[in-house]
């Protein structure tokens, strides 16, 4: 569907693959007749009615979804952003892509989107108030976000990165170990936690490079930057 130009520019053709879901700003030109319209993922600040520390983190949710626009016609469109390294990854049905907002460009609009909290990465359970308040201890701790996007069903998405991108397999007889910073994503059956590898007191005055881990297991790939730069 996402054809890459070079490293950093991805072109699709949307008489051919349908709509795109694309972050605002990364369009680059098109040719052809496209038409574009605000378009906002499902759960992105909704869904967290009520009151108190419900609506914050309805609110926190809101704030951390990058805009972006549906693209739709008959015309061929190009997007690239920031001068970032690009990724296209192929989604097949029963598998998922878990990516932070802002290391996403573009996807297929058919794909079912929704925003869950960090802390319920691939488990299938830490939702509600008490998974978005251990997503955000999870991203103050971390300097991810507190939210990533979950995407499902069939078609493709483009990735951002700093410097490249690494394709990690998982499902080894031991965990992949990822720094927080250069995650980008995890793709199929795979169940990210975050781990402290110093004491509390270890890691008092220093970053949070390699005092907090991601561990990665289950089945699948993860895909990780050659930075810790975020973007």
């Amino acid at each position: 569907m996402f054809e890459k130009i070079n490293g950093k520019v991805v072109r699709v053709d949307l008489e051919r693959a349908g709509d795109v879901v694309g972050r605002t700003g990364a369009m680059l030109f098109y040719t052809g007749q496209v038409a574009f319209s605000p378009h906002q993922i499902p759960g992105a600040g909704a869904g967290m009615g009520g009151g108190g520390l419900m609506r914050m983190a309805g609110q926190m949710m809101a704030g951390e979804h990058e805009r972006t626009m549906l693209a739709s016609g008959k015309g061929v469109v190009h997007y690239g952003f920031a001068g970032l390294e690009v990724q296209v990854v192929q989604l097949q049905p029963g598998a998922t892509l878990r990516v932070e907002a802002s290391r996403l460009l573009a996807n297929s609009a058919a794909l079912q989107a929704s925003v869950v909290s960090v802390a319920s990465s691939g488990g299938g359970g830490g939702g509600g108030l008490m998974g978005a308040l251990r997503g955000a201890a999870a991203g103050v701790a971390t300097g991810q976000g507190m939210f990533t996007t979950q995407l499902s069903g069939q078609g493709s998405a483009v990735l951002l990165g700093h410097g490249g991108f690494l394709e990690l397999q998982v499902g080894g007889q031991h965990p992949v170990v990822v720094d927080p910073q250069a995650f980008v994503a995890a793709y199929g059956n795979v169940t990210t936690e975050l781990k402290a590898a110093l004491s509390w007191r270890d890691a008092v005055g220093r970053g949070s490079g390699e005092a907090m881990q991601l561990h990665c297991v289950g089945q699948g790939v993860v895909y990780v930057q050659a930075s810790e730069e975020k973007l």
